[in-house]
Formats: C-alpha cells, structure tokens, sequence
C-alpha cells in the first residue's frame, strides 16, 4: 500500500517539473517572438506534444464552457482550429502573425506576396522533415527527404504521373462509380457514402497503382467481407495498411509483430508485410522484364521502377567508374508507393464526401452540373463510350466542384520552418527577421476565405465562382491569382499527383449527376429545405482534422438517390 503515495507523488512531481519546465520554454519563446514585431498569441502547450494530440479537443471543449472559456487557448489550442477560425485572426492581427508555444513559435502568414517567396525559397524555407519522418514506414520517400535526394526522387516519380496513367485513372473510375451508383440508386437512403467512396479511391489505386483490377463492393453488403485474411489478399492488405496508417506510424511494424498484442493488431503486421511482399514480387519481376527488354502492363510501381532503371542506367554511363547511383533504392521504390496510396486515397475520398454533400444540399447547382454533362455527351449514354482525351478537358463544371471544394475544405495543410538559420522575409511594407527553429504556416484556411481575394461570399459554397467565358465564347477554369490558391501547395513542392486526384474526382462526378440527382433523406416533421438546411449546417459543424480534414459523421446525414427528371 506504501507504493500508492510513492506513486501519486512521484506523478505529481512529475507533472510540477513538466510544468516548471514549459513555462521557461514559453517565457524564452515569448521574448523571441516580440523581436518579430508581429501581433502575438501565447499558447500554454505545443502543438506538436503528441499526448496533447489525443485529448486536445475534449479537454478544449470542456474549457469553452467554462465562464472564462473563450480565450487563445480554447480557440487556437487544437487540432483543425484552422477551420473553426478561417480569416478571423488575419483579419484581427493583419497578413501575419505569431503563435508562441512552449515547443517553438509559429509564425502564421496570409500574404501572397509572402507565401509565394516562401515557396521559391525552398532552401531557406524547408519542410520540416521530423513531422514527416513517421511516413519511413516501407523506406524514404519524396515527402521525409530533401535536398540532392529530393530531386532525384522528385525527378523520378514525376515522370510516373503522365497522361497514360491519367487514362488509367479515367477508365477505372468510370467503371467503379457506374457500379457504386447501381447500388446506391437500388437503395431507399445510403448511410455508407464515405466508406463507399474510400473504397473507390482504394480500387483506383490499386488498378493505377499495381495494375490490380477490382469490382466495387459497398461496405454495407457486410456478406462481401467475411473471411477476408490481410495476410493473403492484395486488396485487403492495402486497405488494412491505409485504415491503420496513423497506428503503423506511431508504433512501427516490429512492435506490431509482437505475438502478445491482440489479433487486430498482429493483423496489421500481417497487411503491411504481405503489401510489402506483392511490391517485392512485382519489383523483381519488373526488374527481369528490364534486364531482358520486355515490355509490361504499365502502372505506377511498374513505372517507378523501370523510370529508375532507366535514370541508373544513364547516371552510370555518364559517370562510368564513379560510384554514384542515379537510379533508387528498393526500400525508396517501396517508400514512394506507400506514400502515393497514403496521399492519394483518403485525401480523394474526403473530397468527394464534401463535394456530394454539398451537391445534396444545393440541387440547383446540380442542374448546373447536369447541363455540362448533357452537352458534353449528348447521345453518348453510357460511360463506357466517354473518352478521357475528348471528354475530360471540356468538363469544366465539374472540375469547379472539385476546386470549390477544396478551396473551402482544403484536405492536407502545408508547413514550412527556418530550421538552423534566421531568415528575412517581406511582409507588406514591414521586412521581419524570423529566427532559426520557427515555423512558418501558409494560413491556407484564410488565404482560401479572405474577403479581399475572393469577394464577400468567400465562405459560400458556389462552384460557378471558378467558371469564366473564353475568348472563344466556351466555358473555361478560371485561374486564381497566384498565392490566394494553395490546395495542392505550390511551387517545385507542389502536389505530383494532382492530375491523379483530378481526374478521378471529375470522371466520379460525371458518372453520378449525368442523369440522376441527390438529395438529404428527409426525417419525421421535414421539408426539403429543412433536410438541405440540416445536412448544410452538418458540413459545417461537424467537420474536423482527424490525420486529414473530414465529414466526421456524414451517417447521420443519410442520403437519396434518383432518377433526374
């Protein structure tokens, strides 16, 4: 029983130390940020402290209803404040200003002007690669590697992402959202939007990615997944890797192999090794089709690893007897493809949940939608007589759903730091010196939501926003002005898999609204503008930063399908 007091007090003492210990931190962190002579927020935790992470929401929301609740801790003090707050603080403090925690100080910037430098200033605005090191999953990869090694890998994997894949990607998801729209349109309401459109994405991925081709199953037919075993089935591997990818990350393969952890855990041992044994047997056959000239089916692993057979093989016949290598590793093979599915699959999906929501809630922009659609195709009924060459550049409807979306709910926010040395940064007429070990964080929620780059309405969801006449009288993608639009960052960092992730969304898009129309599933007492108005206030409300921005509960907005009048 003596144990207990022992106990209690050495926690306690613990905890009075911690304390002790972040309040120098955040006094030395304050007097660095005065220097800065930007208006300052002071924050009690870091946000990177990873207990923190897990209850920073409860604990906030528990404070906000407190007397004194609202203040800078309860307001900026958790994951996805960024969404709650938009252009608020930018708009209180001006272009820029600084957020100090115990851990370092933050330094947030809504200047385009700004960011743009930021952007061209790679070496002196790196990323931060320790909050990228857990993505070391299957090896390095474009996103935990800098400098030499990020060019190489970036020069590369980009040549992966062309116009055959993009093909791939258009066929593919015409043939699964025709499938995934059979089954919604055969039921009453669907629950099971968001977990239907993950598994989409998933089976895109795997068709472009691996060249393996599934049919849609939704995940309300359970009968279609049981008996499933990770450890034998491709699919499943990958979608237990993805579903689990925060957990592999925090605790790493090896431990997961342990044989006293529970079988659900052991079982995501058992997925990322069988992913990673299907990509050890296509890279050695790829490898021998190389060495004998043979041609294979084209997909990203394939291209990947003869682009950098072919990148190895120049390098070394221009640097005969050096021992450099041009091409990469297995391990970054292996890396660069669990990071393409990491990135590419819930980043998609999220997307495409918003984008029907909010399509569910504003029927007009749907006909809209529809009358693209109608004109683009005309007599050509069924997708499998759309062409991704002739088609998918004259869907400009559809492509402003998806740059709205994003615009209002961008998926994956960017960082940048100062690493180890100071840097002077233009900010308006004001020239700030930021010190080394800062953060510098393009406020992309603001950007995307300030009145003065995107009018009054900036906060409404209107696709059409996005649309402009040509000078040859038809509709074209209207271009933001550079720095007001970072959804998929910018510069030499920006996104490699845009097109992907285009491409897919667009060729979804005109499979569902071509001929048939969404709607929220009226509950007891309602009007079709009280459902709108509820799913409406459910997109904004219920919307949160889990690994990524998502609908967190898009269940309980349950929606209808039907044919379009």
């Amino acid at each position: 029983m003596a144990l207990i007091p022992l106990a209690a007090t050495v926690i306690l003492s613990s905890i009075f130390s911690w304390a002790i210990y972040s309040g120098v931190c955040l006094l030395r962190n304050y007097r660095s940020a005065r220097k800065l002579g930007l208006p300052i927020r002071v924050l009690p935790i870091s946000h990177g402290n990873p207990f923190w992470m897990i209850v920073d929401s409860k604990v906030t929301s528990l404070f906000r209803r407190l007397p004194f609740g609202d203040n800078n801790f309860t307001r900026y003090n958790w994951r996805g404040w960024e969404v709650r707050d938009r252009c608020r603080s930018h708009l209180e403090m001006g272009d820029a200003y600084v957020q100090v925690t115990p851990g370092r100080n933050w330094v947030y910037l809504c200047s385009p002007e700004s960011l743009l430098e930021v952007f061209r200033r790679r070496s002196d605005f790196p990323r931060p690669l320790e909050l990228y090191e857990l993505l070391n999953i299957f090896g390095s990869n474009l996103s935990t590697v800098d400098g030499p090694q990020w060019k190489k890998q970036r020069k590369i994997t980009a040549s992966c992402f062309n116009e055959s894949t993009s093909e791939a990607v258009w066929t593919e998801s015409l043939s699964l959202a025709t499938d995934m729209l059979k089954f919604w349109s055969s039921k009453e309401a669907v629950s099971s939007t968001a977990d239907d459109v993950r598994t989409l994405s998933l089976h895109v991925l795997s068709k472009a990615g691996f060249g393996k081709s599934f049919k849609f199953q939704s995940q309300d037919d359970h009968a279609s997944f049981k008996d499933v075993n990770p450890a034998l089935d491709y699919k499943e591997s990958l979608k237990t890797v993805l579903d689990n990818c925060v957990l592999i990350m925090a605790l790493g393969t090896k431990f997961l192999a342990r044989p006293w952890l529970p079988n659900k855990l052991r079982n995501v041992h058992k997925a990322c090794v069988a992913f990673q044994r299907h990509m050890t047997g296509v890279y050695e056959e790829e490898k021998r089709a190389f060495a004998q000239g043979l041609s294979t089916d084209r997909n990203l692993l394939s291209s990947l690893i003869r682009a950098s057979n072919e990148e190895a093989n120049k390098t070394s016949s221009a640097n005969a007897g050096s021992s450099s290598v041009g091409g990469l590793t297995e391990n970054e093979i292996y890396g660069n493809m669990f990071v393409f599915n990491f990135a590419g699959h819930d980043t998609t999906a999220h997307t495409l949940m918003f984008a029907i929501a909010f399509l569910a809630a504003n029927p007009e922009v749907q006909t809209w939608l529809s009358e693209e659609l109608s004109t683009v195709f005309a007599d050509r009924a069924t997708p499998d007589q759309w062409d991704y060459q002739q088609d998918f550049p004259k869907l400009t409807r559809c492509h402003a759903v998806l740059m709205e979306t994003v615009h209002l709910y961008t998926p994956v926010p960017v960082a940048k730091w100062t690493e180890i040395s100071a840097q002077t940064l233009q900010v308006g007429d004001k020239h700030v010196t930021i010190p080394s070990d800062t953060m510098v964080i393009p406020s992309y929620t603001a950007l995307h939501t300030h009145p003065r780059f995107w009018g009054q309405d900036a906060l409404q969801w209107r696709p059409d926003r996005w649309v402009t006449q040509g000078a040859d009288g038809r509709e074209e993608l209207k271009t933001p002005a550079r720095g007001t639009f970072i959804a998929w960052s910018e510069g030499e960092r920006s996104c490699p898999g845009k097109r992907f992730s285009q491409v897919e969304f667009v060729a979804t898009m005109a499979v569902l609204f071509k001929d048939w129309r969404v709607s929220p599933q009226r509950f007891e007492g309602e009007q079709d503008s009280d459902a709108r108005q509820r799913l409406s206030h459910l997109i904004e409300t219920d919307s949160a930063q889990v690994l990524l921005l998502q609908m967190l509960h898009p269940e309980r907005a349950p929606l209808c399908w039907s044919k379009a009048s």
